[in-house]
């Protein structure tokens, strides 16, 4: 694979997860490590990622106000938020992680709506707060910097307090065969507390993820009520999910 080649990969697995890691990139790429990080220089001198230390990340994902231009795929998850606020009612406790749908769906709730929603995303909570009629309970712990979501076990102790309706996970990865998987091991243990702690889990999910797998396991198609994306409910390629008892939306 040639140079230019390889940093177009890099810079369209930073934009589809948000956040990549230097090892994954070796074996998905098959080169060395060097390679990948004189790579991620290169993108990070041209202001096209950030480097971090074993990866890099998305501009739009590591500003804490998401701007509303620029985001990846920014027309397919309004179609995903629009679905998913299709299942709160009023009254409701919702749980949400982070991530770029998520915030979609922030920004999408209708005015009326009364319902708590309880998150550690701080991006989300934010925009959670300019809703005129929602309650808002922030997760409190340490903050993920990378992930921009608190994370840790005074979070995780504090989200199995609660019993949720329905909790939206923003995904990395899915997967038919391995589920749903991120490349974050704190932000993993978050997410498997809240599925634990949610009556009804509703995977949301661009097309461009499914049947993409991260090195981190957050759970199996089994802990998923609902997948929602921006395909019809009956797009072959979300044929294996619906066969595996996932109700896809």
């Amino acid at each position: 694979m040639l140079k230019k080649e390889r940093q177009a990969f890099i810079l369209h697995q930073v934009n589809l997860h948000n956040k990549v890691l230097s090892s994954s990139l070796c074996t998905e790429i098959n080169v060395s490590e060097d390679t990948i990080r004189r790579d991620l220089q290169e993108l990070a001198d041209e202001g096209k990622v950030i480097k971090v230390h074993g990866g890099a990340l998305s501009h739009s994902f590591n500003q804490v106000y998401f701007s509303t231009n620029g985001v990846y795929s920014q027309n397919q998850k309004q179609i995903i938020a629009k679905k998913a606020i299709a299942l709160i009612s009023n009254g409701m406790f919702v749980l949400t992680s982070g991530g770029t749908t998520i915030m979609e769906l922030a920004r999408s709730l209708p005015p009326q709506l009364k319902a708590t929603f309880i998150s550690g995303s701080i991006p989300a909570i934010l925009e959670y707060m300019h809703h005129p009629n929602i309650e808002v309970i922030l997760i409190g712990d340490k903050i993920s910097k990378t992930s921009k979501i608190t994370v840790g076990s005074e979070a995780i102790a504090k989200i199995k307090q609660v019993k949720a309706d329905i909790c939206f996970l923003g995904t990395n990865a899915i997967d038919a065969e391995h589920g749903i998987t991120d490349n974050d091991w704190e932000v993993v243990q978050l997410k498997k507390a809240m599925i634990e702690s949610s009556k009804m889990v509703v995977c949301l999910s661009i097309a461009e993820k499914i049947n993409s797998v991260q090195p981190i396991k957050v759970c199996g198609l089994d802990e998923i009520d609902l997948l929602i994306t921006e395909l019809a409910p009956d797009d072959p390629v979300l044929k294996p999910y619906a066969d595996a008892g996932v109700k896809v939306v």
